[in-house]
């Protein structure tokens, strides 16, 4: 599958978060542990990054669920 990146992502999120990577991104896509649909037509994904010393990454979408809008660590995650 083929996944694209919002210009929000590439120019804010990669150079405020320059540790995440797309390749993390893309597999919490096809991995998650847990996902959810969000306001704005948006949706959620949740999970465990091992390089990131076994880390929750959370990944949203937007409503294609192939377009990543953005990305960050999730301490508050919950099953």
């Amino acid at each position: 599958m083929e996944y694209k990146y919002t210009e929000y992502f590439e120019k804010e999120v990669l150079r405020k978060r320059p540790y995440i990577k797309k390749k993390w991104c893309v597999s919490v896509l096809e991995n998650p542990l847990k996902v959810e649909r969000q306001e704005n037509n948006r949706y959620r994904f949740w999970g465990i990054i091992e390089e990131l010393e076994s880390r929750v990454l959370r990944v949203v979408t937007l409503d294609d669920k192939k377009t990543i809008h953005n990305a960050f660590t999730d301490r508050n995650f919950k099953i």
